[in-house]
C-alpha cells in the first residue's frame, strides 16, 4: 500500500497545496526525504508566484499531480548540508528554480543545459529519481541536490531576487544564446508582465535600445519613465507599426495569450530574430512569406541550465536588478491567483513564506 505524503520521507513539511482543479489552494502537511550527501536543506524564506502556479494548480496544461505543492521561485537560508556538499555552507543564502533533477548523461547535461534533458525534474508535480512527486516552495523547507541550488550574492536582495530564477533566466537565456546582449543592439520587449519587465531591465543593463511592445498604451509611462526603455509602441497601431518598421535587430515576445506575429515581422530587420517565451495555449499563426523575405528567424527558449542561471543571478546582482513585487501573506494566495488570473500585479506577488506560513498550519 502506498504511503501517505506525509509518511513518505522521514523529515515533515508543512505548506500549501491544491487537491483538484479547482485550484483551491489550503494547508497541507506532507514530508520530505532527509538530507542525501550531495544535499542542500534549506528554510524557505520567500516563493515567488510564477503564471505556470496557477496554470498548474488548474490543471490547465494537463499533467498536474494532485495534491500539488506549487513554487519554483524559491529562497531562503541553508540550514544542512551533505557530507560531500562543497557549494554552500550553513546560514548562507541560495535559491532552487524550476528544476530539481535530470539525467547527467545526455547531450543536453554534458553541456551544462539540464533544462533541455529529456529526463528534466520539475520542482513540483514531477517524479523525482526516487519514484516519489516533487513538491514546491508554498512551504517551510526545500531539499535539493547541490547542482540545482544557486547561490544568492550578499548584495541581492531575497524578496525581489526570488522570482529571478523563473522569470529572470526565461529572458536572460535567449538575450544571451541568440547574440541579442551585444552593446548597442535595438531590443524590442512584447508584453510588460513579469517577465516583461525584467527582460526590459536585462536588456539595458546589455546596453540595448529598447522598445517596449504592448496593446495597453497606459503602460507607455511606466514603461519609458519607471523601466528606462527608450520607446514605446501600441501594438494595435499601424502608424506607430510603420514608423518603426524595419528598426529591431531581435524581440522577446513574453505574451502567453493568442496574439498575431505578423505585426512583430514587420519591426525586425533583415535577419532578425523574434524569440518567443510566452506559451500561448493555442497555436499561433506563422506567415511564411514575411519570414522569407528577410531571412528572419522565429525561435522559442525555455529557463536555462544551471550554469546560465547563477551567471544570470551574478548579473543581476552586480546591476542592481531585481523584479518589481507585491510581497503577500501565505493566507492571501487564493486572492492572489484570482488576482493573477487578471493580470491584476504589478509585476510579481512574491509569498513572505518565513513570516507568515506557520500562521496558517491548522
Amino acid at each position: 500500500m502506498s504511503k501517505s505524503p506525509e509518511e513518505e520521507h522521514p523529515v515533515k513539511a508543512f505548506g500549501w497545496a491544491a487537491r483538484d482543479q479547482s485550484g483551491h489552494l489550503s494547508p497541507f502537511n506532507f514530508s520530505r526525504r532527509a538530507t542525501g550527501e550531495e544535499d542542500v536543506r534549506f528554510k524557505v524564506l520567500y516563493c515567488g508566484i510564477c503564471h505556470s502556479d496557477l496554470h498548474s494548480i488548474k490543471n490547465d496544461w494537463g499533467f498536474s499531480m494532485y495534491p500539488l505543492v506549487p513554487g519554483h521561485e524559491i529562497v531562503g537560508e541553508v540550514t544542512e548540508i551533505g557530507s560531500k556538499v562543497k557549494k554552500v555552507n550553513v546560514g548562507d543564502k541560495v535559491g532552487v528554480g524550476c528544476l530539481v533533477g535530470a539525467c547527467h548523461s545526455c547531450e543536453s547535461c554534458a553541456i551544462d543545459l539540464e533544462n533541455y534533458c529529456p529526463k528534466m525534474i520539475l520542482t513540483y508535480a514531477s517524479i523525482y529519481h526516487d519514484g516519489t512527486i516533487t513538491y514546491g516552495g508554498y512551504s517551510d523547507h526545500m531539499v535539493a541536490n547541490e547542482r540545482y541550488i544557486i547561490r544568492f550574492p550578499d548584495n541581492m536582495p531575497l524578496d525581489g531576487g526570488a522570482p529571478l530564477l523563473c522569470a529572470g533566466i526565461t529572458v536572460y537565456s535567449p538575450l544571451k544564446y541568440f547574440g541579442l546582449d551585444e552593446p548597442g543592439k535595438h531590443i524590442g520587449i512584447v508584453g510588460l508582465g513579469g517577465l516583461g519587465h525584467v527582460a526590459v531591465k536585462f536588456a539595458k543593463a546589455f546596453g540595448s535600445k529598447v522598445t517596449v511592445i504592448s496593446t495597453s498604451p497606459s503602460k507607455k509611462e511606466e514603461a519609458l519613465k519607471n523601466l528606462g526603455a527608450d520607446s514605446f509602441l501600441v501594438s494595435r497601431d499601424q502608424e506607430q507599426l510603420q514608423a518603426a518598421a524595419g528598426t529591431l535587430d531581435g524581440i522577446i515576445d513574453t505574451v502567453s495569450a493568442v496574439h498575431p506575429l505578423l505585426p512583430l515581422f514587420g519591426l525586425l530587420k533583415s535577419h532578425g530574430k523574434l524569440i518567443l517565451v510566452g506559451a500561448p495555449e493555442k497555436p499561433l499563426e506563422l506567415p511564411a512569406f514575411s519570414l522569407i523575405a528577410g531571412r528572419k528567424i522565429v525561435a522559442g527558449s525555455g529557463i536555462g541550465g544551471m550554469k546560465e542561471t547563477q551567471e544570470m543571478i551574478d548579473f543581476a546582482a552586480k546591476h542592481n536588478i531585481t523584479a518589481d513585487i507585491e510581497v503577500i501573506p501565505t493566507d492571501y494566495l487564493n486572492t492572489a491567483m484570482e488576482r493573477l488570473a487578471k493580470n491584476d500585479v504589478r509585476y510579481r506577488f512574491v509569498i513572505d513564506v518565513g513570516n507568515t506560513l506557520a500562521a496558517t498550519k491548522p
